[in-house]
């Protein structure tokens, strides 16, 4: 019995370690876009993109990016319908809407608007008076490195003339308004911005990025006002029939 006891014995079985739960392909795909956003986040230069938009003409968009956190993004015929060239600016003096002229497309137009330029300060532009482009290479940067944001990732194929890693992004809640745009979001291993797919159009980098300036002047002067809107202006009141004008 004493044999049989002692044969019984022995030391306990080690417990093995419980295996590591893999990471989802979206989860995978949310920590490389959060890795692609956070070098675009500290990268500076000066670049130009083709904008297409649906029903209006191919435009090119300019995005400068300075060293000391100054930036402008011009947007052609953003403002007024297509009838005025725009453009965002903030540095440490706040954040502005720009008027920078009529758009060359509409300067022949007997019904364009009389477009002066200059610039005026808002605490926040609203969707009203927004020309949307600027957000993807500035606030939606930190959107894309929240892992609290409320969107999934995946990767995606590439956009056309696009280089670098596409991502797809989706809204996780129809009851809440997205934080980014979802769409297609495609970055080169430097942090710079190659394409993207959102609401206000088809955005795809044209050549190399210049290097950042030190500083980004105001493009336009300060003007008294509030911001345009992105809508065209109503037209004109017709003439009520029997009436004739005064000289």
């Amino acid at each position: 019995m004493v044999t049989a006891v002692a044969g019984c014995g022995g030391s306990a079985p080690t417990p093995q370690p419980s295996a590591t739960p893999a990471a989802s392909p979206r989860q995978a795909a949310r920590d490389l876009l959060a890795a692609s956003a956070a070098t675009a986040k500290d990268r500076r230069y000066v670049a130009t993109y083709t904008l297409r938009t649906r029903n209006r003409d191919e435009r090119t968009v300019t995005v400068a990016l300075a060293t000391d956190n100054s930036w402008v993004v011009s947007v052609p015929a953003g403002l007024l319908g297509g009838y005025a060239d725009a453009a965002v600016f903030r540095s440490t003096d706040g954040l502005f809407q720009c008027a920078l002229g009529p758009a060359a497309a509409t300067a022949a137009d007997p019904a364009a608007p009389r477009v002066t330029p200059g610039c005026v300060k808002v605490k926040k532009l609203t969707s009203g008076t927004d020309p949307k482009v600027q957000h993807i290479f500035t606030d939606w940067i930190d959107v894309l490195l929240d892992p609290a944001a409320p969107f999934s990732v995946a990767v995606a194929q590439r956009l056309e003339k696009a280089s670098g890693t596409c991502y797809s992004i989706e809204s996780n809640s129809a009851a809440l308004a997205a934080p980014v745009d979802p769409g297609i979001y495609c970055y080169n291993a430097d942090g710079t911005l190659t394409a993207a797919r959102t609401s206000f159009g088809t955005l795809v980098l044209v050549g190399t990025p210049d290097p950042a300036p030190a500083s980004i002047a105001l493009p336009a002067p300060i003007v008294p006002g509030g911001p345009l809107s992105v809508a065209a202006p109503p037209p004109p009141p017709s003439p009520t029939p029997g009436t004739t004008t005064q000289p």
